[in-house]
């Protein structure tokens, strides 16, 4: 079979990493790709964003098969696009995909089938979201309503901080368009949690969880990012709050999108907090999760091509009980360019790479080759990934390996993994680095097989 793989970042690297061990591929494209990518897959420089000229690739190179990795074209409609001309799209439609592309839609959408998320208001004016807020108080989140590259979303501990908020989505207009509605939402405690799930629209397979890190710095201080680098499995996720997701959460999304008519195939991303009152949702992503993708995809021991053609195909129930996870952690942890997310500075050369251990992977998240030299092209550059008996090993076998690899102003978390008990390797004992939760001893056991219990809605196909 013949792939196509739109997007050119960590998680697309990982995607044609996993994808080309399938037997079943001859040949896979990604578009734009990437210099990691490039080693397993035909680069071809159109955006993901260019839905005309993706179509126009995979109609010349006689694609089987698209799998969409960003959001931007499916809430701008690729699937719906190559449906017409009878093209194959694992990823949801444009109706599916305003689960993402809208928060204001999410949360009514969640509001209306019983999902549990936390209490919000909506607001089109920013006079009236400030009077909201000045008359709830904080701690308060507030969220674009549109697409913001993860950026979007403000938890702001005074009113001071919602209002400045407010003013840099709706009156500055950081985000553009997606900015002019804001949603605010009371402020939820607990630990956050990727829950990513296949579905065809009629049965859906949760895959092992994760657990990301927003903020830029140490101690989840700083800035919220597109993702400092996560792992799996949390011990949050235990196999009680695994029942409780698969049956308040994905049961009833499921059952929502068909009740509303919308046919949705492809990842369904629940982004969740562990409360004290159990699983809340804190929003929905349409596609694998980036950098969740890489230490999910480190676990997948089935043929990730087989999964998505019968995700494509609506009959996941028929392969859904040979969906095998491996036993060992995973982790990741991105090495990102200085001053990210805010300005930086690009084209600084990057060396190292092929000194890693075996069993480590550098999945490129923001690379490219100038004269030959890969130079970083990003703000997020690489993730650094790799397996282990326990989430402490795996992190142990990344952060060792970190070392040899150079670039001007690289910078990343040292703390990857800390409310798993990681107190840091010997590696990083010079650093100065401390746990941060005071606990001792390994990760807890966290639902190591949460792929492997599939629900199925209504009668047969």
């Amino acid at each position: 079979m013949r792939i196509l793989v739109v997007g050119g970042g960590g998680r697309e690297h990982a995607l044609v990493w996993k994808l080309s061990q399938s037997p079943m591929v001859d040949a896979i494209y990604c578009a734009p790709g990437n210099p990691g990518i490039a080693e397993k897959a035909s680069c071809v420089p159109i955006s993901s964003e260019d839905l005309e000229g993706l179509l126009e690739l995979a109609q010349e190179k006689h694609i089987d098969l698209t799998v969409v990795g960003p959001e931007a074209p499916l809430v701008a409609g690729i699937a719906d696009l190559f449906a017409q001309h009878g093209l194959r799209v694992f990823g949801p439609f444009q109706a599916g995909a305003r689960l993402e592309g809208s928060k204001v839609w999410a949360k009514q959408f969640m509001e209306k089938y019983g999902i549990p998320t936390a209490r919000a208001r909506y607001f089109n004016q920013a006079a009236a979201a400030k009077a909201y807020v000045e008359e709830v108080g904080a701690p308060l989140v507030v969220k674009a309503d549109g697409l913001a590259a993860g950026k979007g979303v403000t938890v702001a501990a005074t009113k001071e901080e919602a209002w400045a908020a407010i003013e840099n989505c709706m009156e500055k207009g950081a985000f553009g368009a997606a900015g002019k509605k804001v949603v605010i939402e009371e402020f939820l405690e607990g630990e956050e949690v990727s829950i990513l799930a296949f579905t065809d629209g009629h049965t859906i397979v949760p895959m092992v969880p994760s657990q990301d890190h927003k903020r830029a710095y140490d101690g989840d201080q700083g800035p919220n990012t597109g993702g400092m680098g996560a792992y799996s499995p949390p011990p949050a996720y235990t196999a009680d709050i695994a029942e409780r997701v698969e049956a308040e959460i994905l049961q009833p999304t499921l059952m929502g999108l068909a009740a509303e008519g919308i046919d949705y195939r492809g990842v369904l991303y629940a982004g969740l907090i562990i409360t004290a009152d159990g699983p809340k949702v804190l929003e929905f992503n349409v596609r694998f999760g980036d950098p969740e993708t890489q230490p999910v995809l480190l676990r997948l021991e089935s043929d990730l091509l087989e999964i998505m053609l019968a995700v494509v195909e609506r009959r996941l129930s028929e392969v859904a009980p040979r969906i095998g996870w491996s036993d060992q952690a995973s982790a990741c942890v991105i090495l990102a360019s200085g001053g990210y997310p805010g300005p930086y500075v690009a084209g600084r050369p990057i060396t190292g790479l092929d000194g890693l251990p075996p069993g480590v992977v550098a999945f490129h998240a923001g690379t490219k080759r100038v004269d030959g030299q890969l130079v970083t092209a990003g703000g997020r550059v690489l993730g650094i990934s790799a397996c282990g008996p326990t989430v402490a090993q795996a992190l142990d076998r990344v952060y060792q390996a970190i070392p040899s690899i150079h670039f001007q102003d690289m910078h990343y978390r040292h703390d990857i993994g800390w409310r798993a008990g990681y107190h840091g390797c010997q590696a990083q004992a010079s650093s100065g680095f401390l746990a941060l939760d005071g606990r001792d001893g390994g990760p807890r056991a966290g639902n190591g097989k949460a792929g492997t219990w599939p629900f199925r809605l209504g009668g047969p196909d």
